[in-house]
């Protein structure tokens, strides 16, 4: 069967022989997509091939998952126990958010398998010719980097063997950060290369456990005449990768770039045809990265991992409330911890504000790790009824260590903190808050009491500032502050 491309819209379906900015059907920009079309022969209803197997979803025998971990607990639990052969995950992240050294030091973990704590031999180059591929006849030319022990007389341990794709770097610079994250490396194959067919090529001969594409948007098919984080070419790769990783029930993890706004590069149908959605997050100025997913087939979508960028790559953080709270200052105006949820994993954090008095008829609000729009109506809401002088005060809020919040949960913290910073009085010592407030200065509950309140008394606060305990922000300041 002939195959050609054509451009087609997304929105309308209009069909063109070369690329067009503008559709001439609907008049969206940017609509039309390189889209691989073949000569099919017309097929009537009576032709049609009828003998199709059905099954009842009763019938269909459930099969236990046997997943592969990372070498990450917290990882694991982001993807819900581990990677699940055949599935393809998709990461994204800011750039310089620690993205390729997270999947690389995972490749070294899954790679090193049961060799344990063995030299670490130099880097050696093995070149080999292979004559499958998908479009022809290719040349394989792969890094190896391998320790000594049980496993070198068999290289090729199905269970061990993992192929790093790097689209963005060469074998050289992925050696030398492997140098830096000092970790024993086994069965990992180093794959400078962009052409999909190429990749495919080495993963059906290596066949191994795990599959790392990094970047998506490096990536390639001679299918396509688009350059390379087209449209197409991204909802073409993404396809073929998909088709091998159900096939061959490899594990993918592929690193995808993001815009300027924050949102996955490239066209939506990216997301659908994963099975997982990850995002790294974190502060170029702080150390801590919350790993987080926004969509799971085989696990839940609540789950958060923790980590923090060292020397040595990212170490996971498994107290991650005691991390953020190690430096807090007691008995001191302006501080308040609150319990807040990553997903549904409850961190503490310390709310800290600041207030100035400023000569400038609008004074300054400055609001970081919180949401700017929800804080301003929490200071609105507190200088009506709170009876302060807010303002000819210039008010800062932070959350210390860089954790973001976005939950309301942090209204009422936020709210105690400034008052404390506002009356120079710090609140009563043990105190944990947690709640929204509303433009009337009601307290509205906030979603896992329990859970918040069990990790804040793991960590030793006994009093606990709430709205099962308080309804109104009056009552909750006069007691956190006051002790009345």
């Amino acid at each position: 069967m002939k195959q050609t491309s054509t451009f087609i819209c997304q929105q309308c379906g209009y069909q063109s022989a070369s690329f067009l900015g503008k559709c001439p059907e609907c008049g969206e920009w940017n609509s039309l997509v390189e889209t691989l079309v073949g000569d099919r022969p017309a097929v009537t209803l009576g032709q049609q091939n009828l003998n199709i197997d059905l099954f009842k979803l009763s019938d269909v025998k459930s099969q236990a998952i046997k997943r592969i971990s990372t070498g990450f607990s917290e990882f694991d639990r982001v993807l819900g126990g581990g990677v699940v052969p055949g599935s393809i995950v998709l990461i994204s992240g800011d750039p310089g958010i620690g993205k390729s050294t997270l999947l690389l030091q995972c490749a070294m973990q899954i790679a090193k398998g049961q060799l344990g704590n063995l030299a670490v031999r130099s880097v050696g180059k093995k070149t080999s010719k292979s004559s499958s591929s998908l479009s022809g006849s290719t040349e394989l030319t792969a890094e190896v980097l391998r320790a000594e022990g049980p496993n070198a007389q068999n290289p090729n341990n199905p269970e061990h063997v993992v192929l790093y794709v790097t689209g963005e770097e060469s074998s050289q610079q992925v050696k030398i950060r492997a140098d830096r994250l000092g970790t024993v490396l086994g069965d990992l194959y180093i794959l400078p290369e962009t052409g999909v067919e190429t990749i495919i090529a080495a993963a059906q001969k290596l066949s191994p456990t795990l599959l790392i594409i990094d970047s998506i948007q490096t990536v390639v098919s001679q299918k396509l005449s688009g350059s390379a984080g087209s449209v197409g070419q991204l909802r073409e790769c993404s396809q073929i990768l998909q088709r091998f990783a159900k096939g061959a029930k490899t594990g993918v993890f592929i690193v995808g770039h993001v815009t300027k706004e924050g949102s996955i590069a490239g066209p939506k149908v990216l997301e659908h045809l994963v099975d997982a959605v990850l995002n790294l997050e974190g502060d170029d100025m702080h150390a801590f990265r919350l790993l987080r997913s926004s969509k799971n087939r085989f696990g839940s979508t609540f789950e958060v991992g923790v980590f923090e960028m060292q020397d040595k790559g990212l170490i996971q953080v498994d107290n991650p409330s005691q991390i953020f709270l190690e430096q807090r200052i007691s008995a001191r105006a302006g501080s308040v911890v609150t319990s807040t949820l990553a997903g549904g994993r409850p961190i503490l954090a310390e709310i800290q504000a600041l207030c100035a008095s400023t000569i400038f008829p609008v004074p300054t609000r400055r609001v970081g790790g919180l949401d700017f729009s929800r804080m301003q109506i929490v200071i609105a809401s507190l200088s009506k009824v709170s009876k302060l002088a807010l303002g000819n005060l210039d008010i800062y809020l932070n959350v210390a260590g860089g954790l973001k919040i976005v939950e309301p949960a942090a209204d009422l913290p936020a709210a105690l903190a400034v008052v404390s910073a506002a009356v120079d009085k710090s609140v009563k010592e043990g105190i944990c808050a947690f709640g929204e407030v509303g433009l009337l200065g009601e307290l509205r509950p906030v979603a896992n009491l329990k859970v918040r309140v069990e990790e804040a008394k793991r960590l030793g606060f006994n009093d606990f500032v709430s709205p099962d305990r308080f309804k109104t922000l009056e009552e909750a300041t006069s007691y956190a502050i006051h002790g009345e």
